[in-house]
This record gives C-alpha cells, structure tokens and sequence, in this order.
C-alpha cells in the first residue's frame, strides 16, 4: 500500500495523463483495493476534525443536508442513489474529461480545477452559514482527496475504474451510516 501511496503523491505532484501499461484484471484489482483502503482511511483520519470542529460548535453535523434529503427513504433507494447513480454522474462530469488534454500544463490545469470543483461541489452537503463558507476548505477536503484518488485511478485505468471506486467508497460510508441507527 505504500508503494501506491507514493505512486499518489508523485502523480498529485505532478499530474500526468500516462496510463499504466498493465492492463492485467488482477493487478488492477489489487491497485483498486489499495486505493479504496487509502481512500476509507483518509476518511477515518480526517473525521476527528469533524468532531471537533462540532464540538466548538463550528458547525452542526445535525443540520447535514443530506440527513434531510434522504429522510424517509429506504436503504435500498439511498444506497441507489448515493453509491450508484450519484458516482456515475460525478465522474462523467469531473473524471471524464481528464483525458481530453493532450498537453501536460493543460492536464495539469484541468486535473486540480476538477479536483477542486469536485471538492468544493459537496459544500451544499450543509446547510450554508458563515461558518460553513470559512471552513469550507476543511469541510470539503476528505473529497477533495478523494478526487485526487478518482482522478489517478481514471487517468492509470480509465473511466469505469474511477466510478466503481467513488461506488465503492460512497457504498462502504453509507452501509456504515445504516449501522449507526441501529
């Protein structure tokens, strides 16, 4: 994992459209399930700032606009539309057009705009208040990771590639959610 790791650090220094060469499923997978583990930690390390910051009454992890959209729905239906049809969208819409640059300062340019515009995108998850809009680059910062993870895994193995992890992240993060009301 480490080695993938470096592999991040080094394409988040300096984005590069290459692919990887190995096309092999298993070696895929592996890479994919690394990235996935990187990826969940990430979340895990980052989410005491959250408490704190709740703590402080910074902000108010009650008023989530998300708890609110999903109110009423089914587990079914919200894990539908938060780890199948909303990674589809996202990527489509942030990773997709990674590989239309052919120049390097131009990929590199469109690489952290679309990371960043990923990140910043999740800030109408809260309610909008002072607050919300001066911590936003702390509040908004486990996605802009994770565009930074969805963006090598799409430029290495291709599109697809990128939206199952973004489905298999979201999937994990909401399953974990449904187990928080029990």
């Amino acid at each position: 994992m480490l080695e993938t790791l470096k592999k991040i650090l080094g394409f988040l220094k300096q984005p590069s459209i290459h692919k990887d060469p190995n096309t092999d499923f298993s070696y895929r997978l592996n890479v994919f399930g690394k990235l996935l583990a990187i990826s969940i930690i990430t979340g895990f390390i980052i989410s005491p700032l959250f408490v704190f910051l709740e703590y402080v009454n910074l902000i108010d992890a009650d008023a989530h606009k998300l708890d609110k959209m999903f109110k009423g729905m089914s587990n079914l239906k919200i894990l539908l539309l938060g780890a199948i049809l909303a990674p589809i969208l996202e990527e489509v819409l942030f990773r997709a057009p990674l590989t239309l640059c052919k120049s390097k300062i131009a990929f590199k340019i469109l690489f952290y705009t679309l990371t960043i515009l990923f990140g910043f995108i999740h800030i109408t998850n809260f309610e909008i208040s002072t607050n919300v809009i001066l911590l936003s680059p702390l509040l908004v910062l486990p996605q802009i990771l994770l565009g930074v993870y969805l963006g090598f895994i799409r430029v290495r193995f291709g599109l697809l590639w990128s939206i199952c992890l973004h489905a298999a992240y979201n999937g994990i993060l909401i399953t974990l959610s449904f187990l928080e009301n029990f």
